[in-house]
């Protein structure tokens, strides 16, 4: 690392808020002087009497290294000889109007005790060699806008512990982690705050030493050690960073010098009451120079690739989090705090005048405009914002029973009223998994198998909505029990617990998929990445969309049931005429599926649908995301058998054409398969569970949970659901069947007439069908009808089998259930 002299031009910057490497002057440095060696201690102490640098060289005696102060009168400097990497220090301040003196870290210090000490340490941060040159430069040769962004959200300190249950050092984090993260097909990790913080409840974003990275888990080179093994690996690094504001720990940053230093005079500024903290003062321009080479000097100094900026909207807004009387508007009369919103532009216009690929990513809670604008077109010159409005809704529908859904499907669609107006990052953070929210499979209603498929089905529709994405740790297998700061997560559950084992394949998997296809990442910014099919199907609780890469040929289509009902023939139209062929589902049985595939190829028809002039019938898996595309489609990436493979799922092995098309017929006219599969599946968890239950009690509450969930899916519950699925399967098997045999022109009739009570949009369709047919019985208008008709001749003879395989299959599930 560099080092500055304390010049009068570095001075003037700094006092102007245009010192953007500050930390090159100020804080602890090994310098050279007058042929002697030592370190050269500089601290900013405008209000001081007089400063002394303390600590274990001399005896921690306030009269031995007394403080010079500058020209400027505000900057403070000694040279100490002969001072050793890692020795220990403090600033000794005696205040303006005498008394006890004010014991301090160095704000500006590099490195720091180890909690519950609160001294700084001496660290030398020239000596360490970096190997990541090649991602470097690939970097500054892309952009980030039109690449993945899958970020794995981390914190080290519970992401995994050692066998006594202590903390993973950054280097055991970098051969753990990393090849981790690679496995599983992450492209980002972001860690949470590890600036130097004394509470371990506060998670990092409450700190006392910005410049020190925390040394709960060693020391600054091997932090840059790990970050340098992720880029080495191909993996982009991300940290939280909170400007917003800073704890009140003596040792830290509050009235650092006797007197309002870092913070506002105005104590209604000043003062963060909902969080027991200090807020900073943007308007003072040292402190603009404080921050702003805090940011640069983690991109520089450790080579990250990305701040993600907390709590945005407490630096915004003068009363957020305040009630009447604890805040004041500003000269304009409004809540805007004017200073806060100067120092961001110019916190990122800095940045990416010296890093232009990094990222810049705000959590603005709310629908302040232009956050991820550019500063010159008018915004906050942030590149990217989390989208907590998309997280609010989608989670409080997923945790919504099916039955309730249809009634709030604008949850699902309303993001995209707003999806574009922002550079946006989908977040499933730590947040949403804390302090009583439950973890992400927790808030899934329903039975055992049905909380692991709704939450495959919610991941699948959050790969495909535009956006980068972000998940917090334990989400991809499914941790039942929320978030503990102070635990490792619940690795067991993927070790004992075969439907955590098939959650994390169906993460790694569905991880692979989005990386390999342009589709879901390219265009993620506007309308040309996104087309609706059909946004209107809230009486079945199913979307169905396009996502397009820059090459229009190439795009997926994606279709959400978030009902635990199978919707056979189900009609979609498409993009283009042509083969299409499934190239993901989430209702695999290697993910904990029911199986309920479509295999083989689906031919689109002439049949206009959803305003589109060609259209296809599928058969839509009960709680699942399934992706389609056209068969030879130019700019394709990974199929699906390809990207499971490496998680050995099943379900898509190759087979010649005509068993395919015989299985899709026979699933076609046996609804209650995915009965008689959620029954198997509970049944072959249950003998896990009880395998499991032979070995020794695991330590965690969450294994007995996990015991008492999968114990309770042969309850009275369950049985009902499944009897009532059975019955309903059974009652349309039957109406099919008395419709083949009914006569041409009363079947039209009826098949047309049941069609119309499946979906509003199919309603309106039919009516208009079945009213051009009473005029001219032979015009296309009854093409729909037609097809049915020719569909059900076709298949009598699958029909007839179905028969007796549908008798064979309710016997096996009656006997399932009474087991």
């Amino acid at each position: 690392m560099k080092t500055s002299d304390i010049s009068e031009f570095d001075r003037y910057l700094f006092h102007q808020g245009t010192n953007y490497h500050a930390y090159e002057m100020l804080g602890a440095h090994f310098v050279e002087e007058n042929g002697k060696k030592g370190v050269r201690f500089a601290v900013w102490a405008p209000h001081a009497k007089s400063i002394s640098v303390v600590g274990d060289f001399n005896a921690w005696d306030d009269r031995v290294n007394t403080m010079n102060r500058l020209e400027d009168g505000e900057i403070w400097s000694v040279f100490i000889e002969n001072v050793q990497e890692g020795a220990v220090y403090k600033y000794a301040i005696e205040p303006q109007w005498g008394g006890p003196r004010i014991m301090k870290a160095d704000p500006y210090g590099f490195y720091a005790e180890k909690k519950p000490e609160t001294a700084s340490r001496v660290y030398d941060m020239s000596h360490y060699d970096w190997q990541d040159g090649d991602w470097l430069e690939k970097k500054r040769k892309e952009s980030s806008y039109g690449r993945p962004m899958l970020t794995y959200e981390v914190h080290a300190g519970s992401w995994r512990r050692n066998g006594e249950g202590e903390y993973l050092s950054y280097r055991e984090l970098a051969d753990q982690l990393i090849s981790y993260a690679k496995e599983m097909n992450y492209t980002h990790i972001e860690f949470m705050p590890l600036c130097e913080h004394p509470f371990d409840g506060s998670w990092g974003y409450q700190a006392t030493g910005y410049f020190a990275v925390t040394s709960r888990y060693g020391e600054p080179d091997d932090f840059r050690y790990l970050v340098d093994k992720a880029h080495q690996n191909g993996i982009a690094v991300i940290m939280d960073w909170v400007p917003g504001h800073f704890c009140k720990d003596e040792q830290g940053l509050r009235h650092f010098d006797g007197q309002t230093l870092y913070e506002s005079d105005n104590e209604q500024r000043a003062e963060n009451w909902e969080w027991g903290t200090t807020n900073f003062d943007y308007g003072r321009t040292e402190v603009q120079s404080f921050l702003i080479s805090n940011a640069m000097f983690w991109f520089e100094e450790f080579h990250i690739d990305g701040l993600r900026i907390d709590a945005v909207a407490n630096m915004l807004y003068l009363n957020y989090g305040r009630k009447e009387g604890e805040w004041q508007p500003n000269k304009y009369g409004d809540t805007g705090n004017l200073e806060a919103m100067d120092f961001l532009r110019k916190l990122n216009e800095a940045i990416f005048q010296y890093h232009p690929q990094a990222l810049m990513i705000a959590e603005e809670s709310t629908a302040w405009p232009l956050i991820s604008k550019p500063v010159y077109m008018g915004g906050m010159g942030f590149n990217y914002k989390w989208n907590m409005g998309w997280m609010n809704d989608m989670l409080k529908y997923m945790s919504l029973d099916p039955i309730y859904r249809k009634w709030n499907h604008d949850k699902v669609t309303f993001s995209f009223m707003y999806a574009f107006s922002e550079n946006f990052v989908l977040p499933l953070s730590h947040d949403e998994v804390v302090h009583g929210k439950c973890s992400l499979i927790s808030k899934m209603p329903g039975d055992y198998w049905q909380k692991f498929a709704g939450l495959r089905t919610f991941f699948g529709y959050w790969m495909a909505h535009p956006g980068k994405k972000l998940l917090f740790m334990g989400g991809e297998f499914g941790q039942f029990i929320e978030w503990n700061y102070d635990d490792s997560l619940d690795w067991h559950l993927v070790e004992q617990y075969d439907m955590h084992t098939k959650m994390q394949a169906y993460s790694k998997a569905l991880n692979k998929f989005y990386c390999d296809n342009k589709a879901f990442w390219q265009v993620d910014f506007d309308w040309n990445g996104f087309q609706w099919i059909d946004c209107n199907d809230n009486e079945n609780s199913i979307v169905s969309f396009v996502r397009k890469a820059e090459d229009s040929n190439d795009f997926i289509i994606a279709v959400c049931n978030f009902t635990p009902e199978v919707r056979q023939n189900y009609r979609i139209g498409v993009p283009s005429k042509g083969h299409y062929v499934e190239v993901f589902n989430s209702d695999d049985e290697a993910f904990g599926g029911s199986g309920v595939l479509n295999n083989g190829e689906i031919i689109s028809q002439d049949v206009p649908w959803h305003n589109r002039e060609q259209s296809i019938t599928i058969t839509v898996p009960p709680l699942a995301t399934v992706y389609l595309r056209l068969k030879g489609q130019s700019g394709a990436g990974t199929s699906f058998p390809e990207a499971s493979a490496e998680v050995d799922a099943r379900g898509h092995e190759e087979s010649d054409s005509a068993s395919k098309a015989e299985a899709a017929e026979v699933k076609k006219t046996s609804v209650k398969k995915t009965a008689a599969k959620k029954t198997a599946t509970k049944t072959a968890a249950k003998k896990t569970t009880a395998k499991a239950a032979a070995k020794p009690a695991a330590k965690k509450t969450a294994a007995k949970a996990e015991a008492e969930a999968t114990a309770k899916k042969t309850t009275a519950k369950a049985k009902t659901t499944a009897k009532k699925t059975a019955v309903k399967a059974e009652t349309k098997t039957a109406a099919k069947k008395t419709a083949a045999k009914a006569e041409p022109k009363t079947t039209a009739k009826k098949a047309t007439a049941k069609a119309a009570t499946k979906t509003t949009a199919a309603k309106k369709t039919a009516a208009k069908k079945t009213a051009a047919a009473e005029k001219e019985a032979e015009k296309p208008a009854v093409k729909k009808t037609t097809t049915r008709k020719t569909a059900a001749t076709k298949t009598s003879a699958a029909k007839k089998t179905t028969k007796s395989t549908t008798t064979k299959t309710t016997a096996k599930k009656k006997a399932a259930g009474n087991d």
